[in-house]
């Protein structure tokens, strides 16, 4: 962001230079001729307006991609608690209490690790055990093929999620698109009357902070998990919510398997 508004001012500053000390050199003529706004405003800005809306298009498509798969693999997870109802006891108990744990690494750990484009191992301690289960389970139990078919969307919710957490915008198109505005920006300053220019310098200002605006805005939701316009963990926190209300009716506390930030509980008795 700082480096958008550092290009973004210079750029300006240099177009009121160029208006004010080379237009008289490279185009001579009554200081009060020029350009109009509306004359510039149509062909000077149709390339970033049409860069600017692909972008902005291809960011929001992606940020709604990440909110679907958060959505979905939560959804699984739920799904997943549920039909370790019908498990043996025992495993009943510890797939449920992997579920609470599963959802509140994630909130926890996972999520604070995706704003910078990376993911966390404390969920996956959680979904090797749902697999070590499964295993205990065996294929003959009737509970086995859901619950590994609810794994499975699990696990692809949590892939899709993650898969969103980079920018789909490659930053050399970022890059592009920065100097494009810088250039554009530069060349209206250019084309500026240098006497009675008040408005025309006016809706520059204007037409920068816009286009300002817009590529932070662009770069802020093609990061989901980052910035301003963030998609929250909010179906992940209530699974979990859920989870716990759930186990703790039918066991203590003591016996979840990790601690309110999803981390397993060292062994009783340990250091």
């Amino acid at each position: 962001m700082t480096v958008t508004l550092l290009v973004a001012l210079l750029a300006l500053a240099a177009g009121i230079a160029a208006n004010r000390f080379l237009r008289p050199r490279l185009m001579g003529g009554d200081d009060a001729d020029g350009m109009g706004v509306r004359d510039l405003i149509g062909p000077l800005m149709t390339l970033t307006i049409l860069i600017l809306a692909f972008m902005l298009v291809t960011a929001s498509s992606s940020n709604g991609r990440a909110d679907d798969a958060a959505r979905a693999e939560a959804h699984a997870l739920d799904h997943l608690s549920e039909v370790a109802d019908y498990a043996p006891p025992a495993l009943r108990q510890r797939l449920r209490g992997d579920a609470v744990c599963y959802a509140r690494a994630v909130e926890h750990k996972e999520w604070p690790a995706m704003a910078g484009g990376k993911g966390s191992s404390a969920p996956s301690v959680w979904s090797r055990d749902f697999r070590a289960t499964f295993k205990e389970l065996g294929t003959d139990s009737p509970t086995f093929g859901m619950l590994v078919a609810a794994d499975d969307q699990r696990s692809l919710g949590r892939q899709a999620r993650m898969a969103e957490s980079t920018p789909t915008i490659p930053p050399l198109i970022y890059w592009f698109m920065l100097l494009n505005l810088a250039v554009t920006v530069i060349g209206l300053g250019l084309c500026l009357p240098r006497k009675d220019n008040k408005g025309p310098l006016s809706a520059l200002v204007v037409v920068t902070v816009l286009l300002t605006a817009t590529l932070l805005i662009i770069r802020d939701v093609d990061r989901p998990f980052a910035g301003g316009i963030v998609v929250k963990p909010v179906q992940m926190t209530e699974v979990g919510k859920e989870s716990v209300r759930d186990f703790l009716a039918d066991y203590p506390a003591d016996r979840l398997p990790c601690d309110e930030q999803g981390l397993p509980r060292p062994p009783k008795g340990g250091s």
